[in-house]
């Protein structure tokens, strides 16, 4: 159930928006009137709402911003940025309340601004585990118990695992987060994290197999999360230099395989990119997990231009919709890419919609519908950041009626798990592109 902030609200939280926001750590209640005062004040282009509540029934927060943030509309893709997973974790939750609040403010006054939110629906989720950020106490730069949830899980190995049976009872920040995916059309994403700074890409888990080259877990999207890694990396102030927490552990151009740095069983970057049809990353943004607030500024700045650029990147490749001769869309058709074979089929929305992040250059489609032959179509894609857009292609497919073809059969379901709110429940890297808006930041330290 989707629950909105009331209609009652402090000066207090006005005062975020009509001053600056402040650069200290802010505990839940100051989030949402922070939240509920930005909605307020830029009623025209957010949406808040809440995806769900943690296990101490704190809302899970998330701000929409858009030209239609209430819904979804055709051709326009879905973003969206996660923080504070790790509840000790904290240097994410701060800088998404700033991106927030950079966002209203420079909207209709700076360009990429403006672009970015009259081209995409972004959502941002400051935290993810807010109980968690209750139980962690300042300052700590390494591990304490704020990393799980109220129930003691581990949030970032809760869910559904492509390669491995997560036997781990799917926990309800997790619940709300699956349900969120399933029910957006997810194009491009990033968790936000700390204990390292570097862009972390999937596979973080493997099969040993067909995934497997060399000590790297390697997707059929690997050029594309390459190209995403160093787009934060070296928009970013420092990331790109690979070795800014420790000398001894270095990252080539600040990115990393995340099964080559360490495997993670159950990770939230694998389960958008395998079910959920989003591209993802792990932004880890600081050495020091819970760092003094005196550093959030620094932060800030050091992430701002890398979070603007990345957000970019969804207009990567080529987006469209599937057709019958009629015009009516056709949802569930494969959208294929040849030479990418991925887990589970990319398929069109209820819309009929696919969107495919793709670098420039020549691609062949294949889209299969029930009732017809197999499509196929060579495109010749852009380099879609420059413009805000991808390319729109639509492909209009002929029906013979019947939809009991074997390529139909549904092969890629998540593990059906129960939710539980007790407390004692139990490769050689690829340059990225030249032109595009520099900024990101990636993180693999989930």
């Amino acid at each position: 159930m989707m629950n909105f902030l009331p209609g009652c609200w402090c000066l207090a939280a006005l005062a975020y928006v009509v001053g600056a926001l402040d650069f200290q750590y802010h505990n839940s209640k100051q989030v949402a009137d922070f939240l509920s005062a930005v909605s307020r004040n830029y009623s025209s282009f957010t949406y808040l709402h809440s995806i769900g509540k943690s296990v101490q029934g704190i809302d899970l927060w998330v701000l929409v911003l858009g030209r239609y943030p209430l819904t979804h509309k055709i051709g326009i893709p879905e973003f969206k940025y996660v923080g504070n997973m790790h509840g000790d974790e904290v240097v994410s939750r701060e800088v998404l309340l700033h991106l927030i609040d950079y966002l209203v403010s420079n909207f209709g006054k700076d360009a990429i601004v403006t672009n970015l939110i009259n081209s995409a629906r972004i959502h941002i989720m400051p935290s993810m585990n807010p109980d968690g950020f209750d139980a962690s106490l300042p300052p700590d730069c390494t591990f304490s118990n704020g990393r799980y949830n109220k129930n003691g899980f581990d949030l970032n190995r809760n869910f559904p695992d492509a390669f491995i049976k997560n036997t781990s009872p799917i926990q309800p920040e997790t619940q709300a987060v699956m349900d969120w995916i399933n029910n957006e059309t997810f194009v491009l994403s990033a968790n936000l994290h700390g204990g390292a700074v570097v862009a972390s890409y999937p596979y973080d888990n493997s099969d040993g197999g067909s995934t497997a080259v060399r000590d790297y877990s390697i997707s059929p999207d690997n050029d594309v999360f390459i190209h995403l890694a160093k787009t934060y990396s070296f928009n970013h102030t420092v990331m790109y230099k690979g070795d800014v927490c420790d000398s001894t552990q270095t990252f080539p151009d600040g990115i990393t395989n995340g099964f080559n740095w360490y495997p993670v069983e159950g990770g939230m970057q694998d389960y958008n990119y395998v079910w959920g049809q989003c591209f993802e990353l792990t932004l880890e943004l600081s050495c020091c997990k819970y760092p003094p607030s005196s550093q959030l500024e620094m932060f800030w700045q050091e992430n701002k231009n890398a979070l603007l650029a990345y957000m970019q990147q969804v207009h990567l490749g080529v987006k469209g919709q599937v057709l019958s001769t009629d015009g009516s869309p056709i949802p569930n058709a494969v959208v294929e890419v040849e030479g990418r074979s991925n887990i589970c089929p990319y398929k069109t929305n209820q819309d009929g919609e696919y969107y495919r992040l793709l670098l420039p250059g020549n691609y062949t489609l294949k889209v299969t519908a029930p009732g017809s032959s197999p499509l196929t179509k060579t495109l010749q894609v852009p380099n879609g950041p420059i413009n805000f857009s991808a390319m729109k292609y639509d492909i209009v497919i002929a029906r013979s009626g019947s939809t009991s073809q074997s390529y139909w059969t549904e092969s890629c379901t998540t593990i059906s798990k129960t939710v539980t709110n007790s407390p004692n429940a139990s490769p050689p890297l690829q340059p990225h592109l030249p032109g595009l808006l520099l900024l990101l930041l990636c993180s693999v330290y989930q």
